[in-house]
């Protein structure tokens, strides 16, 4: 085939299979919703799934490694060909890493009737064939300066399968190395990825509006200096989550990232929340990183479980739905420009980590903080999978087969 729309049109299968941003974006909506649901019913001791790992590793488990891995994985395999420019994988071959992927969740769940190693097998098939198809992209693309995106997903997968060793281990999983790990590359994907993205479209969006202040461009020295920091403070709170020195890394990694992002000129794009909430989610990475370090050098400042969601459910939460959203409006032709239910997404999102580091601070409060934190996560996602599902599962009208 000549070109992407070339091969959208000659697809005969399910419209959500010619692109793939549209099933991982649906699914890893969907399943956030689902896996959100089952928590709380958990939660509050109202049901239990045939999982082998403790209730708390598998809902850790099934947001960083299962919800994140088919966001990173739609990203991808819909950011790679505009960067190598070869054409996206479409079809039956997309619809078996999809179904790759749902095996994998489906595995976890019923893990209790399955041997350890088979439940990892099975979870683990989905990231490493994404890992070598992109691989095989990058370098018949010869697009070597996107081999550091390469590198981060292969540590990302590196932190499931030591998940799942301690698991098997019974090793506290759900505070373990594997969890660091894969944390710290959603961190590191968020500062390496999102230090491009959010200067470049608010910058394309303010030069729309015209004159006045424009983002700093992405990846000078000073973005290069604090992703090092950053690097290195994730690296030391791996290995030693609770030492002094792992804490003042942090607290440095936090303050630099907080100029980086102030740099960005978001101050200007209140009026338009599809940008706006791109700096929001963004600023999540250093607030997470001055909390964690502030709960290591001073205990009990926030709480070591608040602290860490501040960046799952902020950083990798609110950045994740802000790709989510402003990539499929772009790519069904939408306009580019958040309405009112998409801005309740938001909002909704933004409900659930506040209050999820609210039960945190004032640990009298938290049941009621926990339900309004799941309540708030599951009208976010639950919400794009009703607003943006139309679109995902549909082809635009200009693109229609025989079109």
């Amino acid at each position: 085939m000549s070109s992407t729309s070339a091969q959208m049109r000659a697809w005969r299968g399910p419209a959500i299979f010619t692109f793939g941003f549209r099933p991982f974006f649906f699914g890893a909506a969907v399943w956030a919703t689902l896996s959100m649901a089952l928590w709380l019913l958990m939660l509050f001791g109202m049901m239990s799934l045939p999982t082998a790992f403790d209730p708390v590793s598998w809902h850790a488990h099934e947001f960083l490694f299962g919800y994140l891995s088919a966001v990173v994985a739609g990203f991808l395999l819909t950011a790679v060909p505009n960067w190598t420019g070869r054409l996206p994988i479409i079809g039956w071959p997309l619809g078996a890493l999809f179904a790759l992927w749902v095996a994998g969740r489906i595995g976890v769940a019923v893990s209790a009737n399955l041997s350890p190693l088979g439940v990892a097998f099975v979870d683990l098939a989905f990231p490493v064939t994404v890992g070598l198809v992109i691989a095989r992209e990058i370098v018949a693309g010869e697009n070597w300066r996107n081999l550091i995106v390469l590198g981060m997903l292969a540590v990302f997968t590196l932190g499931n399968a030591l998940f799942h060793w301690e698991a098997a281990a019974s090793a506290d999983p759900a505070g373990g190395y594997g969890l660091r790990i894969g944390l710290g590359a959603g961190v590191m994907m968020i500062g390496v990825i999102g230090g491009r993205i959010v200067p470049s479209f608010t910058r394309n969006w303010l030069v729309r509006r015209g004159s006045g202040r424009l983002p700093t461009p992405p990846m000078q020295r000073f973005d290069k200096a604090a992703l090092l920091v950053l690097l290195a403070a994730l690296f030391a709170w791996v290995l030693a989550p609770t030492h002094s020195v792992s804490g003042a890394f942090l607290l440095l990694a936090g303050t630099l990232h907080i100029i980086r992002l102030v740099r960005w000129a978001g101050y200007r794009t209140g009026s338009e929340p599809l940008v706006a909430v791109l700096h929001i989610g963004y600023g999540f990475l250093p607030l997470g990183a001055l909390a964690i370090g502030a709960e290591i050098l001073w205990p009990g400042s926030f709480g070591s479980a608040a602290a860490q969601h501040l960046w799952m459910a902020g950083a990798v939460a609110m950045m994740t739905l802000a790709v989510m959203t402003r990539a499929t409006l772009g790519h069904t032709g939408q306009p580019l420009t958040a309405g009112p239910a998409t801005v309740g997404i938001y909002v909704s999102a933004l409900i659930a980590v506040l209050s999820r580091l609210g039960a945190g601070l004032w640990p009298s409060e938290a049941a009621w903080l926990h339900a309004l934190a799941g309540l708030g996560w599951v009208v976010a996602f639950g919400g794009f999978s009703l607003v943006y599902g139309r679109l995902l599962l549909t082809l635009p009208a200009d693109k229609q087969r025989g079109g």
